[in-house]
């Protein structure tokens, strides 16, 4: 009888004693939610980051969302960010009623191409999505002439991104407002959440209010004073006891992260058709969220992806274009050749498993699967 093939998942986020001990102290505490530990969580991450002002919400597209709302983007408005992300780049501003515009990305980065973002500015255009792909940073000193010349609003999708560092800074620190999400896959994980990171007192108070439908914090007109129109994109005490212990060993999360993407590279290093991520610069410094490669072309993905999986190796393509998503096309009549980088791109990527706590071991013998593959 065959042995079982012992399966390998694509990610898997490191909890250990510390959170148990936290979260178990809220739930005796009796208050789970808008309570202390939420900012307590805030003022930490904002620390980390180099922003002064943090709020907490229940996910990373929630955070996206209320910038957008900040913002004032809605129909009739054009918003530019990259067709080589998640869906929630995009929706968070489609939600309100703008239109997407994508700006096809660099080869290499895989982030949107300044160039491209500048030539599709319109009289209509009204804010740029930046997005630090894969926890690579975006261009984004760049970007932010290119929306100060336009009079435009920028907001950072650094949701994939906490740790990243643009020209010696973390991201957070450079000015724009920035989203950090923490699903269980990403760096820090707390299970649904996310924190927008912001420089201005204001947005941060609207940001407060937004997330807890519309409540005044001026202290006039008690608790159920409700000023404006707002969501419950409300966080919880547990998860922030959560994140506080994520915090805590954050460090030693993202030199794991970084130590297994170094032995992914060796080891890929000899095996033909196969192309490893960008490497740091001077000016990037990548949070390792996923290990993503390239493909060469002449090589079937889908095939290579099924061998993987038969021997329990798991893995995922790493990602569909947003553009090319069914209700995208359906909603605004997008189609293939629109960001012919982007596409090419997304039909050559998948991702590798990787984790913090992913086993050398683990890693020779999903590379080893990949090797065998494509022979």
């Amino acid at each position: 009888m065959k042995e079982a093939v012992r399966e390998l998942p694509l990610s898997r986020p490191w909890l250990d004693e510390r959170e148990e001990e936290l979260v178990l102290e809220v739930l005796r505490s009796g208050r789970l939610s808008l309570g202390p530990w939420i900012e307590k969580f805030e003022e930490q991450i904002a620390e980390r980051v180099g922003a002064p002002y943090a709020a907490a919400v229940s996910s990373g597209t929630a955070g996206l969302h209320l910038l957008c709302r900040i913002a004032g983007l809605g129909p009739g408005d054009e918003v530019i960010t990259s067709p080589l992300s998640f869906v929630a780049s995009a929706n968070c501003f489609v939600v309100e009623g703008a239109t997407p515009v994508f700006a096809d990305v660099d080869p290499v980065t895989l982030n949107m191409d300044p160039a491209a973002v500048e030539a599709a500015v319109t009289e209509r255009t009204k804010a740029i999505v930046a997005v630090d792909m894969f926890g690579y940073p975006c261009e984004l000193d760049e970007l932010r002439a290119i929306a100060d010349r336009h009079g435009l609003a920028l907001i950072e999708d650094a949701c994939e991104s906490l740790g990243a560092e643009y020209r010696g800074r973390p991201l957070g620190a450079h000015g724009p407002s920035a989203v950090f999400a923490f699903y269980p896959n990403k760096q820090m994980a707390t299970g649904e959440g996310g924190v927008v990171v912001t420089h201005s007192e204001e947005e941060w108070q609207l940001l407060r209010s937004l997330r807890n439908q519309g409540r005044s914090y001026d202290g006039d007109g008690g608790w159920f004073h409700h000023v404006r129109l707002g969501l419950n994109y409300r966080w919880t005490d547990v998860q922030a006891a959560i994140g506080l212990a994520q915090l805590e060993k954050l460090d030693r999360i993202l030199e794991l992260r970084n130590a297994a993407a170094r032995r992914y590279e060796e080891l890929l290093a000899p095996v033909e058709g196969v192309e490893a991520p960008t490497s740091d610069d001077s000016e990037h410094c990548r949070s390792w969220f996923v290990y993503v490669v390239k493909l060469a072309s002449e090589l079937d993905r889908a095939a290579v992806m099924d061998s993987l999986r038969r021997e329990g190796v798991a893995t995922a393509e790493y990602v569909p274009c947003i553009h090319l998503q069914p209700y995208m096309r359906e909603t605004f009549g997008f189609g293939e050749g629109l960001c012919p980088v982007a596409e090419q791109t997304a039909a050559r990527t998948m991702a590798l498993p990787f984790f913090s706590q992913i086993e050398p071991g683990d890693q020779e013998r999903v590379v080893g699967v990949l090797r065998a593959s494509i022979a």
